[in-house]
């Protein structure tokens, strides 16, 4: 069983955003408690408690070393892979022409892009995504319904559920957070700025050590550890 935590960064339709993206950390079920405890124990380390919910917003001087370490526990631990779907130039949406008048749609077709290329034909999955509002619920059956019908999953044996969770609820979601922020922050034109959080910007560097041509460039599709799909809309 494999466990697959969503979220996402800049999907409101009408946001200063030129760049939208989803996220995803997919780990074993058989991996999750141990990792849910390594990360408690590096908040504790850093004499945070082990409520302290990891945010990309929270990012600041004071807590850049525990930043900087959970990069690190991400890069080095086997059990965690991560995807991300970037929508360049977001802007030029044309809901009208291609999706019903519908932003709600285009963000489901999203996630769809971002999680279909996770699946293969020995696993059965479960999907955790951040929620969004208290309206998305029959959004999110759409979806399930969706992704189950394109490998012919119309029992729903591989691809078990989506379910809706709180951020505070999971350390992998918060993790999920924090990288996809740090993307953003680059894609989005901030991490160029001289007068952007050099906090930020310095965890930004950390995952270029090991991942900035992915950053930049994009994966090939079937990339394990860290697959980034850049989608740049004409």
């Amino acid at each position: 069983m494999i466990n697959i935590y969503c979220d996402e960064s800049c999907h409101l339709e009408h946001d200063d955003a030129n760049s939208m993206l989803m996220g995803a950390i997919s780990c074993s079920f058989e991996e999750k408690e141990r990792i849910y405890r390594e990360i408690r124990h590096i908040k504790e380390k850093h004499g945070l408690s082990t409520w302290t919910e990891i945010k990309w917003t929270s990012v600041s001087p004071s807590k850049l070393p525990f930043y900087l370490e959970l990069i690190e526990y991400f890069v080095n631990e086997k059990a965690l892979a991560f995807r991300a779907v970037v929508v360049k130039n977001k802007n030029n949406l044309n809901h009208k022409l291609y999706n019903n008048g519908s932003h709600d749609l285009w963000y489901y077709k999203t996630y769809y892009y971002l999680l279909d290329p996770i699946f293969d034909y020995n696993n059965e999955y479960n999907i955790f995504i951040d929620i969004k509002d208290t309206k998305s619920g029959p959004k999110v059956i759409k979806l399930h319904e969706v992704l189950c019908n394109n490998r012919y999953d119309f029992k729903h044996e591989a691809i078990k559920g989506i379910y809706q969770i709180k951020s505070h609820e999971s350390e992998i979601l918060q993790l999920t957070d924090l990288i996809l922020g740090a993307i953003g922050f680059y894609h989005n034109n901030h991490y160029q700025r001289s007068e952007s959080s050099h906090a930020k910007k310095t965890v930004v560097s950390e995952l270029f050590r090991y991942y900035e041509m992915a950053i930049c460039t994009g994966t090939k599709r079937g990339t394990n550890k860290f697959d980034v799909f850049l989608w740049e809309l004409r």
